[in-house]
């Protein structure tokens, strides 16, 4: 069965024929909220709000260990996470969707394993490549067969927010070779690697970084949620194509 996490934007899957929810308690504390189950182009499918249904858990506060690991309760067997961000490559213009294929992790603080117990061994996982090359292709695939364009590599650059960052900030980000940048990458990608459940994204570049484009002052927050509007209507042609596969 196929998950989908939805960010910022996608709150909710307006072509998912629900079947029914699921409140899950885990060992590490309450999801996000309730798994919605239901049917997408006749495929089973998982739909879990990453900031709650009312997007109300800022990135910092999100149960990431809960979430992935009530996914795992389902019995998911691969994860899409959708989340909007913002370009930092001059050509990752808002509207953009982008499957990357690297990550750099600046954020602190956050639970990022299961394995913290001092009666256990502890636990590596190899992160060399954090998404799964094969759930890559098949999003990359679908956007193909969708007619929607879709930028195939970038590096996602999860900062810690909630606050946007300082032009300063991405200055750095994109010495560091950062493309993208967002606050929900981390620990989501590791912890899916820890449980085995192969684990892609795609994101939406809702706005210039700070300092970018049409950013280089300010951001201006009016205009992020048309484009996320628009650009959300997209990723649900790419994944019903998916599902169609």
């Amino acid at each position: 069965m196929l998950a989908i996490i939805g960010g910022s934007g996608l709150t909710q899957l307006a072509n998912l024929s629900v079947i029914r929810r699921e409140v899950v308690r885990t060992p590490f504390g309450e999801p996000s909220g309730a798994l919605t189950f239901g049917l997408l182009c006749e495929r089973p499918v998982v739909f879990l709000a990453r900031h709650g249904y009312g997007h109300t858990i800022p990135p910092h506060q999100v149960n990431y260990r809960a979430n992935l690991w009530a996914l795992r309760e389902a019995k998911v067997d691969e994860i899409i996470s959708v989340a909007s961000v913002g370009g930092i490559r001059s050509d990752l213009c808002p509207g953009e969707l982008v499957v990357p294929n690297q990550i750099i992790d600046y954020t602190w603080g956050r639970k990022s394993t299961f394995h913290e117990s001092t009666d256990e061994p502890v636990v590596h996982i190899d992160f060399t490549e954090p998404y799964d090359a094969d759930v890559r292709r098949r999003i990359l695939a679908a956007a193909v067969m969708a007619g929607q364009p879709v930028v195939d590599g970038a590096v996602y650059a999860a900062t810690q927010g909630p606050r946007l960052e300082t032009a300063a900030e991405i200055n750095r980000l994109e010495r560091d070779g950062a493309d993208l940048v967002g606050m929900t990458g981390m620990p989501e990608a590791a912890l899916a690697r820890e449980l085995g459940i192969p684990y892609a994204a795609i994101n939406v570049v809702a706005n210039f970084a700070a300092g970018r484009g049409d950013s280089r002052r300010e951001i201006c927050f009016d205009s992020i949620d048309a484009v996320l509007r628009e650009a959300m209507g997209r990723v649900r042609s790419v994944l019903d194509h998916l599902c169609e596969g």
